[in-house]
């Protein structure tokens, strides 16, 4: 029976999240244990440690919620995706570098995970999480600022007086003259490249360890595109004789022996390549300039291309766990 405050049955949006996270937080687990039993800095260390706890502590709750709402609880990942004799695959400073990432990520979904959830006891869920989100994001950003490792945004100089756009060429981009990019368009486009340096490393690494030559020949094909990718915004900077954010290629040991199976990384490859998607749609969205648009849409697209692949080997070999969805009306013995 449910209680009082849970009466009302979950939507499809507030189920959706929840079991999404659920996935994220499982894998994280699985990651930060492998970090801990490798990191050398204190400091950094005890960030993982606090990501862990936040991580624990939302399993512990998601079991909870599921078990009021008699839901199948989710398979995720366990400790049978782990290899704890692995030898250590990236270095401190890129575990500092992926906590930022992932502590971006975890901000904008427990964002969009507020802002669609109704029933009282998700909203106070989520509101949770992105409280502790925020704190953990806080506490990485000024780690990484104390270490030197934290690249700043391109700075773009002060106007004299504020000013209107006169002419309709604001928009172009393919012919004559381009207007210099307006800060969102830098922002995005060097968000866009940090996102993509880090995935380039952690690819690396996981090409290296793999031993399913489907899953390398998949991960090959993604170093391939994040690599073009980085070029392509790369070049749009340089007209505008702005900085790029440094590569990360060298933060890979040289061990070939997994600590994670063949599942966890090719759904950490499409967790990936699902947040690159999401802000290339966001970063199209808010790019005037007729060209920059048209790199977003055209490499987006290659994006989603390269994710269904990676979802049919998954299905494919039994990884996929199956989403919450509508029932199968038109099937049915009505």
């Amino acid at each position: 029976m449910h209680s009082d405050r849970t009466a009302i049955p979950l939507t499809s949006a507030e189920i959706s999240q929840l079991w999404t996270n659920y996935q994220v937080d499982s894998l994280s687990i699985i990651g930060l244990k492998h970090f801990l039993l490798h990191v050398e800095d204190h400091e950094i260390r005890e960030i993982l440690d606090f990501a862990l706890d936040i991580s624990k502590d939302h399993i512990h709750k998601l079991h909870n919620i599921f078990q009021r709402e008699n839901y199948p609880i989710p398979r995720g990942f366990t400790d049978q995706d782990l290899n704890e004799n692995a030898p250590r695959l990236f270095s401190d400073t890129l575990y500092l570098h992926y906590m930022l990432l992932m502590s971006d990520y975890s901000l904008s979904t427990y964002g969009l995970a507020l802002a669609t959830s109704a029933r009282v006891d998700i909203v106070d869920y989520f509101t949770a999480c992105l409280k502790q989100a925020k704190q953990l994001h806080l506490r990485i950003k000024q780690a990484m600022l104390s270490k030197g490792l934290l690249e700043r945004f391109p700075i773009l100089p002060i106007p004299e007086k504020i000013d209107f756009v006169k002419k309709q060429n604001y928009l172009a981009g393919w012919f004559g003259n381009r207007r210099p990019l307006t800060g969102v368009e830098i922002s995005n486009i060097f968000y866009n490249m940090k996102r993509h340096s880090l995935g380039k490393a952690l690819t690396l690494g996981f090409i290296q360890v793999t031993t399913s030559k489907e899953v390398k020949k998949y991960l090959e094909r993604g170093l391939q595109l994040s690599t073009k990718h980085y070029d392509v915004f790369q070049s749009i900077l340089k007209e505008d004789y702005l900085p790029s954010p440094s590569a990360l290629d060298d933060e890979i040991t040289s061990s070939t022996d997994s600590p994670f199976s063949d599942k966890l990384i090719m759904f950490h490859q499409g967790l990936l390549v699902g947040a690159g998607v999401s802000q290339y749609g966001v970063s199209v969205a808010i790019s005037p300039r007729h060209d920059v648009g048209a790199h977003y849409s055209r490499l987006m697209a290659e994006l989603l291309h390269y994710s269904e692949d990676g979802l049919n080997i998954m299905i494919n070999n039994g990884w996929l766990e199956q989403l919450p969805m509508a029932g199968d009306r038109k099937n049915e013995n009505l």
